[in-house]
């Protein structure tokens, strides 16, 4: 008897923002494999669900490890795959766990929910039809070429940043883009300090300097003109 495997989405940041289906999805679930068993065990505790098994599937995760959860699902087992935050495969390691489950044969179904990306999509007030998503820049190779690619696009580029790069950043921005380019940062989404800048790149430099650098940051470059 095959079991299930249940992509499920959960919070960017806010705790309450997770759905009924993705509640019931992990308390039902046999096996919940975890981004990070610490990061998941908080949001199970906070929603009071208790005595699941938690399996850590990182970014160097084995093959073996990858084939013995398959293994389970084969055996019946239903497993939930949850990412640290937000709608999972963007960025973490569980898309070599869908791509495993699709070899395999075995079924598996997406609870979708938040994510950092469409929450910039809808704060950034550009038209967003169409655009590109690069997850995080290089951080040496090839960086400066991805930034001219992203200087020279015609639609709206989204990426993310961290506490650590985001003002170096923002001043790669300055320097090769237009000083009439407008570029959104979204700053800790979803959280308690939650904070959406827009304006030229010198502008939201200027902003961040005055306010804080601190959390996670989504950033939006609007289109070439």
């Amino acid at each position: 008897m095959t079991g299930m495997l249940s992509i499920v989405s959960t919070p960017i940041g806010n705790l309450e923002d997770v759905s009924l289906r993705s509640l019931r999805t992990l308390s039902e679930a046999d096996i919940i494999a975890c981004e990070d068993t610490r990061v998941t065990s908080k949001l199970l505790n906070h929603h009071e669900i208790k005595g699941k098994k938690l399996l850590s599937l990182h970014q160097h995760a084995t093959d073996s490890k990858l084939d013995s959860i398959i293994g389970d699902v084969r055996n019946g087992k239903r497993v939930a795959y949850a990412s640290d935050a937000g709608t999972p495969n963007v960025n973490d390691p569980g898309g070599k766990l869908a791509e495993r489950a699709y070899e395999a044969g075995i079924p598996i179904e997406i609870i979708p929910g938040p994510s950092a990306l469409t929450a910039a999509i809808a704060a950034c007030g550009f038209a967003m039809e169409r655009f590109a998503y690069v997850g995080f820049l290089p951080l040496k190779k090839r960086r400066t070429a991805t930034i001219k690619e992203i200087a020279e696009r015609k639609e709206p580029t989204i990426f993310l940043e961290s506490t650590h790069r985001i003002m170096k950043t923002l001043n790669e921005l300055r320097a090769l883009l237009d000083g009439e380019r407008t570029v959104y940062v979204g700053r800790e989404l979803t959280k308690k300090f939650e904070t959406h800048l827009r304006g030229t790149a010198s502008d939201v430099i200027n902003a961040l300097e005055q306010g804080s650098i601190k959390g996670e940051f989504t950033i939006v470059v609007g289109p070439k003109a």
